[in-house]
């Protein structure tokens, strides 16, 4: 107490000065209109100024919870997308559903070795299995190879024994997607054949010979092609849409029918 009387004694003309300028400060704002409206005006841009910084921290801290309510609003119309094509996705019959998807974040990733693996946040708890095709929201990513209670271990698209289904975009040309292990944004489309005009700059999408990923998934472009060493083959590089370095969410792609589909398939198998 004693040091705040003694700085008022020290500084009291300062204070005094002070003091009376904003009484005269007052009057004058109040007095003439053209004072006053400069004064709010002024007084609107600092304090919105301060509500804008304020905004903008809160919107900050909360981007985390946004980002999950996009994935998980993404996951579902993906999920209507894949089940129904050439229709409303919000007119359509949810009754018949094939494919379900489930999201996860990727806490690891690999991707300069030649068998590359990634792992997932979800596992047997979440109903993740063996062979369910994993994507991102620009393409597909790789297939699901086992999985513990809470994660599961995803083959990637970057890995040598990784063989999927693929075709040209618009087409019903299809072969195999393979990865030659040189780069990790290009991945190679073999045994489409000679015949089929190809562009570079046509899409590649997934095949419908696969119960694992549904049919017409984005994959890439193609970069450049020749043919193999009998000329009746093309050997296609295909620009991946996917950045395979830089990977944070996915979503595991659950086909409802695919049990049913692999027992008719082992009952033909075994007839023949």
């Amino acid at each position: 107490m004693q040091q705040i009387i003694n700085f008022i004694i020290r500084y009291k003309i300062t204070l005094l000065y002070i003091f009376l300028m904003s009484i005269a400060l007052g009057f004058t704002i109040q007095s003439h209109s053209f004072h006053k409206s400069k004064f709010f005006n002024s007084a609107n841009r600092i304090s919105g100024g301060v509500y804008n910084i304020s905004s903008s921290v809160s919107s900050y801290f909360d981007l985390g919870e946004q980002n999950k309510k996009l994935v998980e609003e993404n996951r579902r119309l993906r999920g209507l997308l894949y089940n129904k094509k050439g229709e409303s996705l919000f007119k359509m019959d949810t009754s018949n559903i094939n494919y379900t998807l489930t999201s996860a974040k990727i806490i690891k990733n690999s991707y300069a070795s030649p068998r590359n693996y990634l792992t997932i946040d979800k596992g047997r708890n979440d109903s993740i299995k063996q062979d369910m095709g994993v994507i991102t929201s620009n393409g597909i990513i790789g297939i699901v190879d086992y999985t513990s209670s809470k994660y599961g271990k995803v083959q990637s698209i970057l890995n040598t024994k990784s063989n999927i289904n693929a075709k040209i975009k618009n087409t019903d040309y299809f072969g195999s997607l393979v990865w030659n292990t040189e780069r990790y944004d290009v991945v190679q489309l073999i045994d489409i054949p000679r015949l089929v005009p190809l562009h570079v700059g046509d899409t590649i999408v997934t095949g419908a010979m696969s119960s694992i990923f549904p049919e017409n998934i984005p994959i890439g472009t193609i970069r450049k092609y020749d043919l193999n060493a009998s000329k009746t083959l093309y050997n296609i590089d295909v620009q991946l849409f996917n950045d395979m370095a830089n990977l944070k969410n996915a979503y595991i792609i659950i086909n409802t029918n695919r049990a049913e589909i692999l027992e008719l398939e082992s009952k033909l198998e075994n007839v023949q």
